[in-house]
């Protein structure tokens, strides 16, 4: 009966009287109780998940995520709705399995990645069983972007972490140096002008500009309308554009410990640096569009005549 429900077509219409037809509201109370059974399943992995973004700064920007999937899902509405809705149970089952098989390993050897990971495949599982491939192939990047809710696993953490750290404490010499600020460096600790030290520590790495970055260029690529390698080339972007973002953050504060003193420097390294950041990274993103938008050419346009300065030379008769 749920299959011939829901293998009709995916618009939701209304009866002569103005009430829902008898599909929609069969679909609907079909995701509804879908929704409540996940929800139930991943109570508590939803509660550590939101303890998680309130906790660690580095991924304060996942809780974003969701919000910006629905807005995703809302400009794909007219494109979802066009779908036909045919089930695919043995993809969708299959899928299924793999998420509770990845989320018993997290159980069994306390990997926390592991079940919230399971928690987007359970998602796209349940996309394939009801809605069927057509909405599943037309959804896969919303699904997808639902994989950046989740913190990275502690190694891959500590493997990224270090070499921003590094690379962020390397790049503010540089420029500090380059300004004629004479500097040295021990590991992660700068000395300006032999009297000043200053540490790069963990959580001045960059990380959580880069997970922010990240997410905002997903969401600028995805709705605006510039072929795809554009667009890919605008989210691979983030990556430079956010330790860039960073390393100028730093050399700032750098400057204002010279001039100025620890505690304005440390109330703009924390307030003010993070807020001024993000603006100056959508404004990269929006330059890098109007730079590929100027050195590219559309073939699909029509040649323009050219333009010929000069007089005319009067035609003899």
């Amino acid at each position: 009966m749920v299959d011939r429900a829901i293998s009709r077509r995916a618009t939701v219409t209304r009866s002569a009287d103005g009430l829902l037809s008898e599909t929609a509201v069969k679909l609907i109370a079909i995701v509804v109780l879908l929704a409540a059974v996940t929800g139930w399943a991943y109570w508590a992995t939803m509660v550590d998940l939101f303890k998680e973004w309130q906790r660690d700064d580095d991924y304060s920007a996942g809780q974003l995520v969701p919000l910006v999937a629905i807005l995703f899902l809302w400009v794909e509405r007219k494109n979802l709705a066009a779908a036909s809705l045919k089930p695919c149970w043995l993809g969708g089952l299959a899928l299924l399995l793999l998420a509770q098989a990845g989320r018993a390993y997290g159980v069994l050897f306390l990997f926390e990645s592991a079940e919230r990971y399971s928690l987007v495949l359970v998602i796209a599982a349940l996309v394939l069983l009801v809605a069927g491939t057509g909405v599943f192939w037309r959804m896969k990047w919303i699904l997808l972007f639902l994989f950046l809710m989740v913190p990275l696993p502690g190694r891959v953490h500590n493997l990224i972490s270090g070499p921003l750290q590094g690379f962020a404490s390397t790049g503010s010499v540089f420029v500090l140096e380059a300004f004629g600020v004479r500097v040295s460096q021990q590991g992660n600790v700068i000395t300006l002008n032999q009297q000043v030290p200053l540490a790069v520590a963990e959580a001045c790495s960059g990380l959580r500009m880069l997970t922010a970055f990240i997410i905002v260029a997903v969401f600028v690529a995805y709705m605006v309308k510039r072929p795809r390698w554009q667009r890919a080339v605008l989210v691979f972007s983030s990556i430079p554009v956010a330790v860039l973002c960073n390393v100028i953050r730093i050399v700032a504060t750098a400057i204002l410990f010279l001039h100025a003193s620890s505690e304005v420097a440390e109330k703009f390294f924390h307030d003010f640096a993070g807020l001024v950041m993000m603006p100056a990274a959508v404004m990269f993103m929006f330059a890098q569009l109007w730079i590929m938008a100027m050195l590219t050419v559309d073939e699909g346009k029509p040649a323009q005549k050219a333009v010929v300065i000069g007089r005319r030379k009067p035609r003899s008769r």
